[in-house]
């Protein structure tokens, strides 16, 4: 018998407390109204931050709900700002550097002491490096050198 109460009493409290959220929801929302009344058909100018913040809270809202509410931008524009707000977020393109990353020393000194182990592996021959035809009449890249890691071996190596 008891819980019933206590249940009745929860039921009153909550439908009480929806009552009083509605009611603040309708005053804002004539608010909106009247200062829009008031703009005829000025253009806000809003910073970077209330942009974002419109755009958080109407991702939260939906397209839905924001066509009934929304007032001082389209719901397309408030949901491109939160496109834009995610994509900047999720951009890296401030951390990236051009070109490819260097190869580690450790790898490098590697691979340098297994040629120098190995003579005879690859195709490093004295005859291969003078056959070499595609550098003939301009300068070779030093990526393009097939004995670039050379220099990091020190005289002797290759």
């Amino acid at each position: 018998m008891m819980t019933y109460h206590l249940q009745f009493l929860l039921l009153v409290l909550a439908g009480w407390v929806n009552r009083q959220q509605q009611d603040v929801i309708d005053y804002l929302r004539e608010e909106n109204r009247v200062l829009r009344a008031h703009l005829r058909g000025k253009h806000l100018k809003l910073s970077d931050d209330e942009r974002r913040r419109l755009a958080v809270r109407a991702k939260a809202l939906g397209r839905k709900t924001l066509t009934q509410v929304a007032s001082i931008a389209t719901p397309d524009t408030l949901l491109r700002w939160y496109r834009n707000l995610i994509a900047a977020k999720y951009d890296g393109s401030k951390n990236r550097s051009p070109g490819r990353p260097p190869t580690a020393n450790d790898i490098c000194e590697l691979i340098v002491r297994m040629a120098q182990e190995n003579p005879t592996w690859g195709v490093h021959t004295p005859a291969r490096c003078t056959q070499e035809p595609r550098t003939r009449g301009r300068r070779q890249h030093h990526q393009e050198d097939p004995h670039r890691l050379r220099h990091r071996a020190g005289p002797g190596a290759g």
